[in-house]
């Protein structure tokens, strides 16, 4: 590898703040760390990024998912800009409501 055109590549700990959560890896985001840092289980002090979201924290991975209420949104979208045509299939020359 050529010299000085790397980012700095070293280990780092990923905490996920939602969950409570954190892992020791190795990252690039060492040269550009906030400064922070933490005392891992083996003694050692490494940098600290915190994330929003990990795969501890993420509903695809837990199974907690949220249900969107698609029909509230869409009454609250009807409410805000009102219905433009009336009713689906009313219009003349509307296909869908000639069946």
């Amino acid at each position: 590898m050529r010299e000085e055109i790397h980012p700095a590549y070293g280990p780092v700990v990923f905490r996920d703040r939602a969950a409570n959560h954190a892992f020791l890896t190795r990252s690039t985001l060492v040269a550009g760390g906030s400064g922070k840092t933490i005392e891992w289980e083996d003694g050692n002090t490494y940098p600290v990024v915190d994330v929003e979201i990990s795969n501890v924290s993420h509903p695809f991975y837990t199974g907690t998912a949220r249900v969107m209420d698609t029909a509230g949104r869409v009454e609250r979208f009807e409410r805000r800009f009102g219905r433009r045509g009336g009713e689906r299939g009313d219009r003349p020359g509307d296909r869908r409501g000639e069946r």
